[in-house]
């Protein structure tokens, strides 16, 4: 089956969304590419892009409870047992409007024994010249209250240069560190001292972040903003997002099983809660029947 895409272009910036997933698979600006895209007949590698919801990241075993009754999700993340980024990524989204400089698409998640919970989601991406914006809205259409978590799942680029040699700039004072085969969490820890404080914009170089992190410094409007630029060609990018999103997962793309695909953008994924939040409850949403939940972010280049 063919699905749709969807093209938007302002303010320099130029953008496809999927139909499947509401993926984004190609974002630029003035022709640099601000994301590592993917062509129209190649099916999502990876999550570029992707659009992750009703949980970001990792569930332990697919299991959860909440509200004193026990779930259990699809494990389609074998190699680690987990259930991994949620239950939108690879469904159709429906088209509620198309403009030239805006795409909105819809998706609605019906009950299901294993997540027995009904929401409507709905994603506007637009462009102008402030970049590229996503607005994310979730309700609650369903009679029982719901978890919900969101995040996008961009690699950023920041220019032409290998990975390794980018400086990011992160503003987080804390990390969650997790196991080392599962990548599921352990304990929230400061990034003092560790190969993980970016709070001042420094090279990558060799190190390997597959972590969420939160304790964000935020500007005098709420907004966190992580940075990463290619110095040798004076190109970056950024994303800004707001209080909604007090996480977000940082990943420097390392697939051993995938060596052409290792390393090629940096994962920077707002989160409104951290792994695995269905069980431990921290910063999770709990949407009451009827109740909205409103979040978005701006990739920009720089």
């Amino acid at each position: 089956m063919n699905h749709p895409e969807y093209r938007i272009e302002g303010g320099g910036y130029t953008a496809v969304v999927l139909g499947l997933g509401a993926a984004v698979r190609e974002l630029t600006h003035e022709s640099r590419p601000l994301v590592v895209g993917f062509a129209a007949d190649e099916e999502m590698p990876n999550f570029r892009g992707a659009f992750v919801a009703p949980w970001p990241n990792r569930i332990a075993d697919g299991r959860y409870s909440f509200d004193g009754s026990d779930f259990e999700l699809p494990i389609n993340e074998p190699e680690r047992g987990t259930a991994l980024h949620g239950l939108v990524f690879d469904v159709a989204w429906t088209l509620v409007e198309h403009t030239p400089s805006a795409v909105t698409l819809a998706c609605t998640i019906r009950p299901a024994d294993a997540y027995p919970f009904e929401l409507s989601l709905q994603a506007r991406f637009s462009v102008d010249g402030q970049g590229f914006r996503t607005d994310v809205t979730a309700v609650n259409t369903g009679d029982r209250r719901a978890p919900y978590g969101v995040c996008p799942h961009p690699y950023l680029m920041a220019g032409a240069s290998p990975l390794d040699e980018w400086v990011l700039e992160l503003p987080a004072s804390t990390v969650l560190t997790v196991t080392p085969d599962r990548l599921l969490p352990v304990a929230k820890e400061p990034v003092a001292g560790t190969p993980f404080d970016f709070r001042s914009a420094h090279a990558i170089g060799d190190v390997q972040i597959d972590h969420a992190f939160t304790d964000l410094a935020r500007d005098g409007a709420g907004r966190a903003t992580v940075r990463v630029t290619d110095p040798v060609h004076g190109t970056g990018t950024a994303m800004v997002w707001d209080g909604s999103c007090p996480w977000v997962q940082i990943h420097t793309a390392d697939l051993p099983k995938k060596p052409e695909n290792t390393r090629l953008g940096l994962a920077v994924e707002p989160m409104t809660c951290p792994p695995d939040a269905f069980n431990t409850g921290e910063d999770l949403v709990v949407l009451e029947p009827g109740e909205s939940h409103l979040t978005g972010w701006t990739i920009s280049a720089l």
